[in-house]
């Protein structure tokens, strides 16, 4: 007789997007979003093996079409983008675009939509069965709205995938944003659309860009709960993050019932990004990126598409915290007791002159306290946690003390 003992299923169809070319999304030496984020992270990760899987299949993503594109974005600002990629020397501030946070700079239309291409093709893999889980670690770009570019986001790629997999025949389809920045474009996007939940887990606008994502902010008139936002004190670290994110996100997923789970995963609340003011852990990051897992394993049937975002420590967080993500979405996690292959950390050293860490975490305890064993009202995660509750929960029939 056969014995099932420790046999595993088989790991699910995973689909990464990557292609060198998706670094030619380039402001310029001196802005942060240095396209050496990506290629560390596909170097770091195929070091570890994770390329290699069986399961998994690398996929270079094509220039989405104008078609494509006016999906989630006007005609007028495409072209407007394009007019700036042809001549970088003429600003249009109005549309965002040849400014301090984005500047225009040649071919930036084929390279941003190059990067909008990656998160097609993970909807793609998803609606054709050909993956049951994707990650395009190059996207991510949130803050592009329908009619302007913000925050270095020139089209808005996640915001593409979501409406693809509607598009599809998926009928309802939750986002969860974990950069340290609020997810402004794609709640925007998608503010009156009851088919999609946006949540978005953000350092406060009270002191971080784009001053938005607020607990009020619960989407439009049609579609009243589906944009819920969790606006977290500077300064909050794991513990904080993760009561947050469990006494929020689980149960309004569950009551939303979504067929897929569109993430993004910005590294940029990481405690040593030079930009924003949280003090997360490549560790608590990892952890993020595994309850997302779960969640898509629980209510999705596993279907699920990850983006990266944000995230300014370019050689010593960024590549670690994907990389993760990467293992994660594809049923493959690197433990964080792992080295970092000395490959990876002679390449840094002698390319950059930074010193990476050994290990692929950052050796802390991301222990956090339960929403269930009670609301602290000294606590200003708690009462970040409780605002957002009150706003969202009754919508859903969740009681916001209790459930």
């Amino acid at each position: 007789m056969t014995s099932w003992a420790g046999l595993r299923p088989s790991p699910l169809p995973t689909t990464v997007a990557w292609d060198p070319a998706m670094t030619a999304y380039n402001f310029g030496p001196s802005h942060p979003m240095a396209p050496a984020r990506l290629e560390l992270t596909a170097r770091l990760a195929a070091a570890l093996g994770l390329f290699d899987l069986e399961h998994v299949s690398v996929q270079a993503p094509e220039v989405a079409s104008d078609v494509d594109l006016l999906a989630v974005h006007s005609a007028e600002y495409v072209a407007a983008v394009r007019r700036s990629s042809e001549d970088p020397t003429t600003p249009d501030p109005e549309r965002g675009l040849g400014t301090e946070d984005d500047p225009a700079f040649a071919g930036m239309h084929e390279a941003s939509a190059r990067l909008a291409g990656g998160s097609l093709l993970a909807a793609e893999a998803i609606l054709s069965g050909t993956a049951v889980r994707a990650v395009n670690f190059g996207g991510g770009l949130h803050h592009a709205s329908r009619e302007r570019a913000s925050g270095f986001c020139i089209y808005n790629d996640a915001a593409l995938a979501v409406q693809r997999l509607l598009d599809g025949g998926v009928r309802r389809v939750a986002y969860i944003d974990v950069d340290a920045h609020h997810g402004d474009g794609t709640q925007s996007i998608f503010w009156n659309d009851p088919r999609v939940l946006t949540i978005s887990l953000h350092e406060s606008g009270l002191s971080l860009f784009p001053g938005t994502g607020f607990a009020n902010e619960i989407g439009g008139r049609d579609a009243q709960g589906t944009a819920v936002n969790v606006a977290l004190p500077a300064w909050t670290g794991d513990a904080g993050w993760l009561r947050a994110f469990h006494a929020v996100v689980p149960q309004l997923v569950q009551a939303f019932e979504p067929e897929v789970i569109v993430s993004q995963h910005g590294c940029d609340s990481h405690k040593l990004d030079p930009l924003t003011h949280l003090n997360l852990s490549v560790d608590g990051q990892r952890e993020a990126a595994n309850a997302v897992a779960g969640l898509a394993a629980r209510f999705c049937e596993n279907r699920w598409i990850a983006t990266g975002g944000g995230g300014y420590d370019i050689t010593g967080v960024v590549p670690r915290t994907w990389s993760h993500l990467i293992g994660i979405v594809a049923q493959h996690p690197v433990q964080l007791t792992a080295p970092v292959p000395e490959a990876f950390r002679s390449h840094v050293r002698e390319k950059y002159g930074d010193t990476v860490p050994e290990l692929m975490g950052d050796g802390v305890d991301t222990w956090w306290r339960s929403w269930e064993v009670g609301y602290d009202p000294a606590d200003a995660v708690d009462r970040t946690i409780i605002a957002t509750r009150k706003e969202i929960f009754p919508l859903y029939g969740l009681d916001p003390w209790f459930d």
